[in-house]
């Protein structure tokens, strides 16, 4: 699998690949230092492009319907016309 460069990083973000975005969220988890230091470049770089953007937490004890929520809070969102991404 080829690495990823930062301008890889950042027009995957631009034309929001989601195969950029998984690859980012690994390079951000990994305990390696070459990833740690490109991890920190990329956060730097797309941090001031977030704009109006919202993070929430959803938690809760198993079977509470917090996947019933999220689905119906995405499609939700998504039906006005917002981007939305689960991490989960």
């Amino acid at each position: 699998k080829k690495s990823l460069t930062l301008d890889d990083f950042l027009e995957g973000f631009k034309t929001k690949n989601r195969t950029v975005l998984a690859r980012a969220i690994t390079l951000v988890e990994s305990e390696l230092p070459e990833h740690q230091e490109l991890a920190q470049k990329l956060l730097q770089k797309i941090l001031p492009a977030t704009g109006k953007s919202k993070r929430i937490g959803i938690s809760g004890t198993p079977g509470v319907g917090k996947s019933t929520f999220i689905e119906s809070f995405g499609k939700f969102l998504t039906s006005q016309d917002y981007t939305v991404a689960v991490l989960a």
